[in-house]
Formats: C-alpha cells, structure tokens, sequence
C-alpha cells in the first residue's frame, strides 16, 4: 500500500521554467555535433563589432561536453550579471516604494476613477507601457512591474495572464516596432548606413495598428474570463502565486507623502530617460537611478536606514528565481557560440533568402527573424549579426533597406513573447507563476495576428518603395 502511494506522488506536471530552459540548452549542445562549425569575419565600425557579408567559412568544429554545458549555465550568469542585479535592484526599489503604501493608494484610486471600466483601465496602462517600449527603456525593467499589473488583475477580478499581459505585452507592442529605441532600430539603421530614426511616419502607423490589436485581443480575452471565470487558461487558479504584496490595503488614502514618492519615482525614471538619449546611459546606469530612488522615498517616508535595507532585500528576494532565469535563458546563446554554429545558422539564412523576388524575399527576412530570434532573444545582439548579412542581400534583391530593418524589427519583438530562451518572459511568468505552456496557449493566437500584420506592412514596404526618410 505504501509503494502504491509513493507511485501515485510521483507526478511529473508541467515542468519548471528552469527544466525547460535546461532541456534547450541539452538539446543546443547536441547540435553542436550535428550543425557544421563557421564564421564570419567581423570588424568594427564606429564602435560597432559587425559582420563582414560573404566572408563565411566552415572552421574545425567545437562540440559542447558535459562540463561545457553547465560551465555554459555559469558563462550565462556573469554575462547577464548587469540585467540580473538590475531586476534585483529594481525589485529592491520597488518593495522600499511599496511599503510606504504609494503603490497600493495610487492603485486604489486609479481603480476608483475607471470603476466598472476595465477597458479603459487596460486601454491606458497598455499605452502607458507601449510608449516605453517604442522607446526602448523599459523593455528589459519592465519584470519589476509585473506585480503592479498582478494587483490590478485582482482589483478587477481577472487572471495573472491579464496582470502579466496589461503590463508586458503593452510595452512589446511598442517594442515590435521600437520607432525610437537607439540599441534596436537605431542599431539596425547604422548598420544598414540609413539615417537614425529614418522612416518613422509609417513605423508609428504600425506601432498604432500592433498596439491596438494586442489591447483588444487582451480586452476580449479579460472580458470573457470576467463573463465567465472557468475560461481562463490558468484554470482554477487564477493566481498561482499569491503573496502578501499582492493584497491591496483598502484602508490607505493617497496622502501628499504617497504623491512625492510617486513624483520621486517619475523624476527618476524621467532623468534615466534623459540620460538613455543625452548620454547613452544603459542597464547600469538604470540601476544607480533606481538605488537613488529607494534611498530618496526612504527620506521622503522617513524610513529608517535599517528599515530601509530590510525592505530592499525582501523585495530583491522575490526576484531572485525571476532574475536567475535571465542567465539561465543566456547560457543557451553561449553554447551556440562557443560551439561556433551560430553564423551557420545565419549563412543557412542567408542561402534560403537569395532565390525569392523582392516581395517574397522581404516575407523570408521577416519569418528567418523570427525563427532566428528564437535562438537569439537580445535585439541589439540579433541587429549586429544579421543585418550586416541582410543589408547587401536586400540591395541584391531590390528591397528597400527600410524594409529590411523592419523585417529584422518584427522579427526580433514578435517571437520575444514566446521564445523560452528570453530571461525576460520567462523571469515574467515565473514571478506571476504562470507555466510557459499555459502562456503559449493564451498568446499564440495574437502572435499568429501579429505575424499576419507584420507581413501585411512589409509588402506595402517594398511596394512603396519605402526610402530612407
């Protein structure tokens, strides 16, 4: 009877997000003995390493061994060291800024302004966050939110899929076209020697089309789950992790001291911004603004120094399984180069591109980038290695270099919402508790839209003739 019920506990469920990143990275060591080893020459320009077109070689392989593939997982961790401590650093921040009640007291009243208003309130919050995603600073910060987007989820009776999608495909909607984001569009553009920020007018017409498309497909899908709780993806847990934090206190009233930690909070944000354009300031310097942030609200609040540590840690506790799956999802790509197969993959591209027209060819950009991406999840790590190889192909085959910065574009923000090598959406879900299968099945439809679109607008591309301005 006893070995009857150890069998019966032992149940496999859906597998944690670590297990599945490990199986890829299992799986990606395999290839290395399969896929032929090659490169391309590189050389910098302006401080950009970039590929050399038509210099591709096939070199004596580097296969991974048991060893590479865990010394890949540490490799992984110090590379994504300044991502890592970032969203631990943010995480910190945010549970110093939460424990003055600003974030609840804010909550509470945006919930008693959009009463009975789910819509508008999902509407606002998804262009508030596409706005920073099409400019490209939030994108990587944008996991310390996600507990933000969980309690307005629960304040409108809905599911974590709401909570994570208000908050994260809000800032991918602007992020799939990133119109003035300088290290992915502004990347692409140098490299293919257009002027920055070039074509813009019709890279707004998309980012509008995308952002509204993904606040109806979310508003439809919330809808039917407040209609009808059982169709939720996440079953009968709405909320598979729910912690103290995510409990709004309905006693707290926004006083003046919620409104200068909340306009501290702005201020900061607003210099980072500043500092992203007026001086190329990048994740490091996001966290120095955001440690000055927690320090300024423990004055503002007149938190103790004690106090003060004991907050940011606990907040920066709860973060660690989020932020240690950015490594884990890097340590993927490290054995892919280190394994020297990854420029093969990217010449295999490149081959597979050549025979189409302009139309058809501008389509096979678009869909090898999203393939690619897969593989590839960083969009200024992805701009340096294809688009070199894209920027000739797309003058030989008579398509607009517009075009082809767009298809790279596309390419690298769609398949970002799915690809399990992306620290950022795994380390989202892991923080709502949601399974990457039960996002899949919740995002497909919307990635298949979006692809569809995304296609649309790269014909229209080539056949306007999209130039340079």
């Amino acid at each position: 009877m006893e070995k009857t019920k150890e069998k019966k506990g032992l149940k496999w469920g859906i597998p944690d997000a670590y297990v599945i990143l490990f199986g890829i990275l299992f799986l990606m060591a395999v290839m290395t003995y399969l896929i032929p080893a090659g490169e391309f020459s590189r050389e910098e320009v302006e401080g950009i390493t970039m590929v050399v077109p038509d210099s591709y070689k096939q070199i004596d392989s580097s296969t991974a061994s048991l060893i590479d593939i865990f010394l890949a997982i540490q490799e992984g961790m110090i590379s994504s060291a300044p991502l890592i401590f970032l969203v631990l650093i943010i995480g910190g921040s945010f549970a110093v800024i939460e424990s003055t009640g600003a974030i609840d007291a804010m909550i509470l009243k945006t919930i008693e302004k959009t009463k009975n208003k789910e819509l508008l309130l999902i509407t606002v919050v998804c262009i508030l966050f596409s706005i920073f995603g099409a400019l490209g600073i939030i994108v990587n910060a944008v996991i310390a939110f996600i507990p933000i987007g969980i309690i307005l989820a629960r304040s409108m009776k809905m599911d974590a899929i709401v909570g994570i999608s208000i908050i994260y495909l809000g800032a991918y909607a602007g992020f799939n076209t990133a119109f003035l984001d300088p290290l992915t569009t502004g990347t692409a553009q140098q490299i293919a020697q257009l002027p920055l920020f070039s074509g813009i007018g019709y890279r707004i017409i998309i980012y509008i089309t995308i952002l509204i498309t993904t606040i109806a497909y979310i508003a439809y899908y919330a809808n039917k789950i407040k209609n009808d709780p059982a169709k939720s993806v996440l079953g009968n847990t709405p909320f598979p992790k729910i912690e103290e934090k995510n409990q709004l206190n309905k006693q707290i009233v926004l006083t003046g001291v919620h409104k200068l930690v909340l306009f501290w909070l702005v201020i900061g944000i607003g210099i980072y911004v500043f500092g992203v354009f007026q001086y190329n300031w990048s994740l490091n310097e996001m966290a120095a603004i955001f440690l000055i942030i927690a320090v300024g609200t423990a004055i503002i609040a007149k938190i103790t120094p004690n106090k003060l540590v004991l907050e940011f840690f606990k907040g920066a506790k709860g973060l660690v399984y989020g932020a240690m799956i950015i490594g884990m999802a890097r340590s993927i790509v490290v054995v892919l180069e280190d394994g020297k197969i990854l420029d093969t993959i990217v010449q295999g591209m490149a081959n597979l591109m050549t025979p189409f027209t302009s139309v058809m060819g501008a389509l096979v950009m678009f869909i090898a980038n999203l393939l690619f991406n897969i593989l590839v999840s960083s969009g200024s790590g992805q701009a340096v290695i294809v688009m070199p190889i894209m920027t000739p192909l797309a003058d030989i085959m008579e398509i607009p270099r517009q075009v082809a910065v767009q298809a790279y574009k596309m390419g690298d923000g769609f398949t970002n919402v799915i690809t399990p090598t992306s620290g950022i959406l795994m380390a989202n879900l892991a923080i709502a508790g949601v399974s990457w299968i039960k996002w899949i099945r919740f995002i497909f439809p919307l990635l298949m839209i979006w692809i569809i679109l995304g296609s649309v607008f790269l014909v229209i591309g080539v056949w306007m003739n999209w130039g340079p301005f």
